[in-house]
């Protein structure tokens, strides 16, 4: 099975090359790497270039990114990977294995940062998603293209987008849960604060949970202030 990485990125030109370089190997073995920026004003582009088999432009918003990644894509299997998280040079066999008995999966995750409590986040996330099902885009969600396809992709909204495609691919099967992690970056605990970050990603996913507008999350998680309650009940699980 032929995979194709797709990589959203936005003024990521200090950690780009880290996600991609180890994606070379992959190359090497028949997989596409296509990156799509956001519109970007830094040299993202021009790093990326060397590193992927595409670079496509798309308007800024990972649901948009993502979609228009998978809409040029080649591959049988989709990997969906964000610019700041890393996978190892020989993950390729495992999505291949995952997806020969599944219809999507999700890697645990590990938190590269300086606070000492990461560790434990990592942990719950990863226990949370086992049980729920859900994963989350910094696990890298893998899905096979007919089954992507069939859930309509991601939807258009400006957040919880991976939150929302769990759910619908849940519906075709439960995730293979891949135990060797791939490596996110901590950036935002250490740069907002430990405990304030680990407050807002529980508060904005309890919103979600009780009907919030998407579009008030966006805002609430890009301004870090708590967003509106509003909407109905979407049914997350």
């Amino acid at each position: 099975m032929r995979l194709s990485v797709i990589v959203p990125a936005w003024n990521e030109a200090g950690g780009i090359h880290h996600s991609l370089a180890p994606l070379q190997p992959w190359r090497g073995r028949g997989h596409e790497v296509i990156v799509v920026d956001g519109g970007s004003d830094d040299d993202t582009v021009h790093l990326a270039t060397p590193l992927a088999d595409r670079v496509i432009r798309a308007p800024r918003g990972r649901a948009n990114q993502q979609n228009a990644g998978a809409a040029v894509a080649k591959g049988e299997g989709l990997v969906f990977l964000h610019a700041d998280t890393r996978l190892s040079g020989e993950a390729d066999a495992l999505i291949q294995r995952a997806l020969a008995t599944h219809h999507w999966g999700r890697f645990d995750v590990r938190i590269a940062g300086r606070h000492p409590g990461l560790p434990l986040v990592a942990a719950l996330m990863n226990r949370r998603s086992r049980l729920s099902g859900i994963a989350t885009g910094d696990q890298a969600i893998f899905v096979r293209r007919e089954a992507f396809e069939a859930v309509g992709g991601f939807p258009a909204q400006p957040l919880m987008e991976d939150i929302e495609l769990s759910r619908r691919l849940k519906r075709l099967g439960r995730p293979a849960c891949l135990r060797p992690p791939v490596t996110t970056s901590g950036r935002r605990w250490d740069e907002h604060g430990f405990w304030r970050t680990v407050w807002l990603m529980w508060h904005l996913r309890l919103a979600y949970f009780f009907g919030a507008d998407p579009a008030d999350l966006a805002r609430a998680y890009y301004g870090f202030s708590p967003p509106k309650k509003t909407g109905q009940n979407t049914g997350f699980e």
